[in-house]
């Protein structure tokens, strides 16, 4: 069939033609904003899930719903090597002259620049990525600026948050890949988060990560739990998977015969991000509607053949030697989750030789620990690709 008429969208953060199975959590999001706009309590929401589950194109749509609604929306994604301070900063720094520029523009905003003037003064010294230019704006003396994180960035969201209040809106910080945000600085975004809360100010914190998010904030400050709800984004259920290949199709005249729709739904384990690979590569390689098992069966050729050439190939080639053995090993051992005595065995190394290993590959996002002592993928499928590719014991 006609490749320009594909419909079908692969890709980091892009949005599906059809964004089935999350209309609840959506929904729930726009409450929890909504609620803390008009002055009443709600937790901030941390989404948490596997790659390929969509929780950046979660996070974008909720996003651009707040922004719709009349919020002032701050979207950013943590990379690996990268202050919170450094992150949150220039978008910061962007929304209060946004609101300074308003006729009606108050003196809580004029505050706010004021702090955070003072924020970055005093936080350019410990921390080399901020290196902020603010001309024309001169710190308050006392406001924001002692050196302390915590005490500065709560300072700085109090300020922005009765800045906000009196411009009438509420600020949503909207954050991806947080598990990449360093303990120390998630620890003082947790706290400022904190003191917002109970002040009532309208601030607020949407954030996705992967699995370990939960205990690194849990870890970071013993009453996050109670803070924020923690939605898990997994697979999708089966109608809401076929609905998401069917969907789009059937809006340009393509059906799918019901075995060669079980069969996409099976190799992919319904991963959002799969079904779109699949999706692609069955419309393309289908001659005619409707798609047959048969299209499917070299559709899944051609999609775990480029998965493996980019997908999780960019993963596995960024690490070194020793994780991915530990990797393979587990690989071994099936989809898992597995209990780290059983790679280490697989490794013939104890348990407490390959730790250092495994925090590693906790740390680069590779692997998470479902629960104590046990260890998952945090890549669907990334097993069975390690067993194509990857010889055993060499690997």
């Amino acid at each position: 069939m006609d490749p320009r008429r594909n419909p079908y969208a692969p890709g980091a953060g892009t949005p599906p033609p059809e964004l089935a199975g999350r209309d609840s959590l959506i929904e729930d999001a726009g409450v929890a904003l909504d609620r803390i706009r008009n002055g009443l309590a709600a937790k901030s929401m941390l989404m948490v899930g596997l790659r390929g589950v969509g929780k950046t194109v979660l996070l974008n749509r909720i996003c651009h719903d707040a922004r719709c609604r009349g919020f002032t929306t701050l979207l950013t994604e943590a990379p690996e090597d990268r202050s919170l301070p450094g992150l949150l900063i220039p978008p910061l720094h962007a929304t209060l002259v946004r609101m300074s520029r308003i006729a009606a523009a108050s003196d809580a905003v004029r505050r706010a620049l004021r702090a955070l003037a003072g924020f970055v003064s005093a936080l350019e010294v410990g921390y080399g990525d901020v290196n902020v230019s603010l001309p024309g704006l001169a710190p308050e003396p006392g406001l924001a600026d002692s050196g302390d994180l915590d005490a500065d960035l709560t300072a700085l969201v109090e300020s922005v948050g009765e800045a906000a209040r009196d411009q009438g809106t509420a600020v949503a910080l909207f954050i991806d890949e947080l598990q990449y945000v360093p303990e120390r600085d998630l620890s003082a975004l947790i706290a400022a988060l904190h003191r917002a809360a109970q002040g009532q100010l309208p601030v607020t914190l949407v954030g996705a990560g992967l699995p370990q998010l939960v205990a690194r904030t849990a870890s970071a400050k013993s009453y996050a739990e109670r803070l924020f709800t923690f939605p898990e984004v997994g697979p999708l259920d089966a109608r809401s998977a076929s609905l998401a290949i069917e969907a789009p199709a059937r809006r340009l005249g393509v059906a799918f015969q019901p075995d060669a729709l079980a069969a996409v739904l099976q190799d992919t384990r319904c991963y959002p991000y799969f079904l779109q690979e699949w999706g692609k590569h069955c419309w393309d390689c289908a001659t005619s509607s409707p798609v047959t098992r048969a299209d499917v069966e070299d559709a899944s050729r051609q999609a775990s053949a480029e998965l493996d050439a980019s997908f999780f190939r960019a993963r596995f080639d960024r690490l070194a030697p020793s994780e991915k053995r530990y990797l393979r090993a587990m690989a071994e051992l099936g989809e898992g989750p597995h209990r780290s005595g059983e790679v280490a065995r697989v490794l013939d190394r104890s348990v407490r030789a390959v730790a250092p290993t495994r925090a590693k590959l906790i740390d680069k996002g590779m692997i998470y620990s479902p629960a104590h002592g046990d260890t998952s993928f945090t890549v669907p499928l990334f097993d069975a690709y390690l067993r194509r590719v990857v010889p055993f014991p060499d690997g």
